[in-house]
């Protein structure tokens, strides 16, 4: 089947889709999921070395303190 010919077969189901149960048809293009997903997301490289710095500098903070 060509796009032509699917595109032609929509069309004919929608104008059927209207006439029987006189709907309205609402037609767009499907938006790909993001590539990631924020609260899936994992930490980068760079995101481990500024949470292990703060964590050196915690403890650091803790010693000088104690």
């Amino acid at each position: 089947m060509t796009k032509d010919e699917l595109r032609a077969e929509l069309e004919r189901q929608a104008e059927r889709y209207k006439d029987v149960y006189g709907g309205e048809v609402t037609t767009y293009a499907a938006q790909p999921d993001p590539e990631r997903k924020p609260w899936r997301k994992r930490a980068s490289v760079r995101d481990q070395a500024f949470s292990q710095e703060l964590e050196r500098m915690e403890k650091e903070l803790r010693s000088d303190n104690s």
